[in-house]
This record gives C-alpha cells, structure tokens and sequence, in this order.
C-alpha cells in the first residue's frame, strides 16, 4: 500500500471540485456557523460569570480571615495582659 504526500494546493484544487453547494446548503452551514458563535459566546459569558463570583468569594474569604485573625490578636492581647 503507497501513500502519496498532498500538498495543499492539491487540497484545495479538490475541495474545489467538491464544494458546488446548493443556496439551501449555503444557508444551512451560515446558521449552522451562526449557532456555533452564538454558543461560544454563551461558553464565554459563563467563563466571565465563573471568574467574576471566584473573585468576589476570594475577597469574601480574605475579610473573613482577616476578622478572624483581628479576633484572635484580641484574644491574645488579653491572655497576655492577664498574666
């Protein structure tokens, strides 16, 4: 069995012949296209949503630490004063 390199100008001399689509076949991939950006928009606004709510959790966990570190220092604070 032989394999022959194709270049792509060959390819595309093919996909020429290939490629006599009908208006309907046109307009079925353009909103078949169509449908494919409007999902990765979609995709994408989920992405921005996702990344925005892990921000504002993180700044959520970076208060509440900082609360409990102030507490903790308090308490400290006192214990030793106690001595």
């Amino acid at each position: 069995m032989s394999v022959e390199p194709v270049t792509t100008r060959d390819h595309e001399a093919r996909t020429r012949v290939q490629l006599q689509l009908t208006k309907t076949e046109i307009e079925e991939i353009s909103e078949m296209l169509l449908y494919e950006e409007l999902s990765r928009a979609r995709i994408r606004d989920l992405e921005e949503g996702v990344r925005a709510q892990r921000a504002r959790g993180s700044a959520r966990a970076v208060r509440r630490w900082s609360r409990v570190a102030r507490w903790a220092a308090q308490r400290a604070e006192r214990y030793q004063n106690q001595s």
